[in-house]
């Protein structure tokens, strides 16, 4: 009985050192963070480029107006 509590723990031990020393997820944390600060750059980018995107059609509606009537 004792001898299957010694091989229970050492193999209760060995995922655990197995579990402390895998980093496999910590590419996809940088990944994602990665992916984040893009998302972040790009909305706060899309305020410009928007009310940029609007002064040209208002532009080029405007002249249009002025041709049809």
């Amino acid at each position: 009985m004792q001898e299957t509590f010694m091989t229970l723990y050492v193999r209760m031990q060995s995922l655990t050192d197995a579990l402390v020393k895998d980093q496999s997820g910590q590419d996809l944390i940088e990944y994602a963070l990665v992916v984040a600060l893009i998302a972040l750059a790009a909305t706060a980018g899309m305020g410009a480029v928007a009310s940029s995107i609007s002064t040209a059609f208002n532009h080029v509606a405007s002249h249009l107006s002025t041709y049809t009537t």
